[in-house]
């Protein structure tokens, strides 16, 4: 018999820091696909993702044989940015694959391993080319946890951990911020139209096009389309970061496709390599590929083995048969939660996103929160998102079967059924 892991050792010898391990209070042992067991062999259903690091699920087949095969015929693992021949078949397929049928043109930039690495080599590339300092981010915004990135998040519990003021970036209203009837853009070109606004031209503008960490908020394309055009006509770099939202989440590779844009720089990161490893790129307009040898580095952005299966992934979107399914699966999800929504008012809630990154925002204080932990109690494992932790939110992997959801489904309802309703449940028991 296996023998358990003592809990304690994490309260011992782990930072107080963590946080995942307190709302899923187990010891993960296996995945495969849409599941997870823990050592007590109990099955868990995963809308979790990885917090969308997992979009092709736990242990993709294919993507596993690729990368066996790779460590065991003794393939470079790290090589900072050397050329191997891993990243070159990497770098050939991702733009036979993604770029060119998009009709993109885009430099490939390895930063380092991760979402918030992209994220300051994206924020200096745009100081560093219009010679200007600030940013302008939007409010709810969530960029990553270094410093560059912490000054354009709009979180201010994860802003007051950088322990320092936070500068040269100014923070305006994201769609619908306020309310429906207000052009958010409109406020925001006053800012820039008047002299005495206080607001410098800056270098850049950076958005998600899905706010995930910020609630599940979804812009509409038409504000993502007049964002673009404001970019063009002042000079400003538009950075959209699609770290999260990106990789099909929302439901193409690219997260701003429908919205008929073409951002300046992109940020990829958590599921481009597919398998959970660390790997991010940052995409740059040639154009604005100034930077000189070395300026901007990091020792693990030659991570091989990310290349491997990040490849692999790429078979995915040979053809348009994957979008197509994550597209009908989309409507069902959003359905779904429509119906939750209607049947259970108590909720006070309202169905958020876009995809397969979609969510419910309860009006309740600390309700999102109930049903979450109500559903992981019954076996599915989800998170909640914004300011408050007032959605929960679920981020199926995009390979999840028909009846991976429906289960998932049947246990979120009942996660919600006794959430809203606690007292009923005990007087029936």
């Amino acid at each position: 018999m296996t023998q358990k892991t003592d809990m304690n050792i994490f309260e011992q010898m782990e930072s107080e820091v963590r946080s995942y391990c307190r709302s899923f209070p187990t010891v993960f042992t296996k995945a495969k696909g849409h599941k997870m067991w823990d050592e007590e062999g109990k099955e868990y259903i995963d809308f979790f993702s990885g917090a969308g690091a997992l979009n092709y699920g736990h242990n993709d087949p294919l993507m596993k044989e690729k990368l066996v095969d790779y460590i065991m015929s003794d393939g470079i693992t790290h090589s900072l940015d050397m050329g191997t021949t891993q990243k070159a078949i990497f770098l050939q397929e991702f733009n036979d694959t993604i770029l060119k049928p998009r009709d993109m043109n885009y430099k490939v930039m390895f930063p380092g391993p991760t979402g918030t690495n992209t994220v300051e080599s994206a924020l200096k590339l745009a100081r560093k080319v219009t010679g200007r300092t600030d940013i302008i981010s939007f409010t709810n915004g969530f960029h990553g946890m270094t410093i560059g990135a912490l000054s354009v998040t709009g979180n201010s519990f994860k802003r007051k951990g950088a322990g320092i003021p936070l500068t040269n970036t100014v923070t305006m209203p994201y769609d619908n911020f306020v309310s429906e009837e207000l052009d958010t853009l409109e406020y925001l070109e006053r800012f820039l139209d008047d002299g005495g606004s206080g607001v410098a031209i800056p270098a850049a503008i950076i958005l998600e096009t899905v706010q995930g960490e910020g609630g599940i908020n979804a812009a509409r394309f038409e504000w993502l389309k007049k964002v673009e055009d404001i970019c063009k006509r002042w000079d400003i770099l538009l950075i959209v970061d699609d770290v999260q939202a990106g990789i099909g989440r929302t439901g193409t590779f690219f997260s701003f496709e429908k919205a008929g844009i073409k951002p300046d720089i992109v940020c990829l990161s958590k599921s481009i390599s597919g398998y959970g490893i660390p790997l991010a790129l940052t995409l740059i307009k040639p154009e604005y590929d100034i930077w000189e040898p070395g300026e901007h580095n990091g020792t693990f952005r030659g991570n091989n083995h990310a290349f491997v299966t990040a490849t692999a992934a790429l078979s995915y979107w040979k053809d348009d048969s994957f979008e197509k399914k994550i597209a009908k699966q989309s409507e069902r999800i959003y359905s779904f939660l429509e119906e939750i929504v209607a049947k259970y008012p108590q909720l006070e809630g309202q169905v958020r996103g876009r995809g397969f990154m979609v969510g419910v925002c309860s009006a309740k204080e600390g309700l999102a929160e109930s049903v979450a932990k109500e559903a992981f109690a019954r076996g599915l494992i989800m998170e909640t998102a914004g300011p408050n932790d007032e959605v929960f939110k679920l981020f199926p992997p995009l390979t999840i079967t028909d009846e991976g959801l429906e289960q998932g489904f049947r246990i979120i309802e009942e996660a919600v059924e006794s959430a809203v309703n606690p007292k009923e449940l005990v007087a029936n028991a």
